[in-house]
């Protein structure tokens, strides 16, 4: 397990945290960019030295700021939040009162802010039964093919393209890279769920911890494909990957 799939698959307290503990290799995870802290490590930060496990946690604050703020930041198809909601919600973990939020908001009253708290509380509660329920229910089936794939959460314009079944993404790889998933590219789809999986498929010859000049990742993309430059650009479109306005380095969105 990797990427992607170490986010998805953590548990709220992990995902609380920011980390998650690799059992098998005996390292702790970064949920943001996968930065690993080996359990039994010393690790030099500044004047400190810290053990993986405060490494990790080090890390977060130093690189990342606050998870906290990387998780609200999140689109919404993720969060299911509103602008609106993520504001408040960024008062209320700065601790401020309901009066103190109408003067930042300028506007509204303390009634208002009393019922935003009382609606997020009801979408906790909602959010624990349907987490419950969805936990009973991949308890009583174990993963077959029919699983959807995961994809990066920077990936744009999520809807039923997105829909895709592990079967189905091992069919079109085979297709596509006739000589294996690292091998080159036979040709590049056209048909919009195919173009995805091939485009993640790429996607992954890259170090979600590098920034890339336009040349290093035109070198990366032509060991899939000659036409880079098709590539690149639908990494972009699709939000797989950003760029400096400059548009001299590039980067896989997290």
């Amino acid at each position: 397990m990797e990427g992607e799939e170490w986010f998805w698959s953590a548990t709220i307290e992990e995902l609380e945290h920011g980390y998650i503990y690799d059992q098998e290799t005996g390292e702790y995870v970064c949920l943001i960019c996968n930065h690993r802290f080996e359990d039994g490590v010393i690790y030099p930060m500044g004047e400190v030295l810290y053990e993986a496990r405060k490494a990790i946690g080090q890390h977060i604050k130093d690189v990342h700021h606050s998870i906290f703020e990387y998780l609200i930041n999140m689109d919404k198809k993720y969060t299911g939040l509103s602008d609106h909601q993520k504001e408040l919600l960024m008062y209320f973990k700065q601790g401020l009162s309901d009066k103190e939020i109408v003067r930042q908001l300028k506007g509204g009253s303390t009634s208002t802010i009393r019922n935003h708290r009382f609606k997020l509380k009801e979408k906790e509660k909602q959010a624990k039964v349907f987490l419950a329920i969805m936990g009973l229910l991949k308890s009583e089936k174990e993963e077959s093919a029919e699983e959807f794939v995961t994809f990066h959460k920077g990936a744009k314009m999520v809807d039923d393209r997105y829909a895709i079944t592990k079967e189905e993404q091992e069919k079109v790889l085979a297709t596509y890279f006739k000589q294996g998933p690292d091998g080159p590219l036979d040709s590049f789809p056209s048909k919009e769920k195919r173009k995805i999986i091939v485009l993640q498929q790429i996607l992954n010859r890259f170090d979600i911890n590098k920034k890339y000049t336009e040349r290093e990742v035109n070198e990366v993309i032509k060991t899939a494909y000659p036409d880079f430059a098709t590539i690149r650009r639908y990494f972009i479109e699709y939000g797989f990957m950003e760029r400096n306005k400059e548009c001299t380095q590039y980067w896989v969105k997290q």
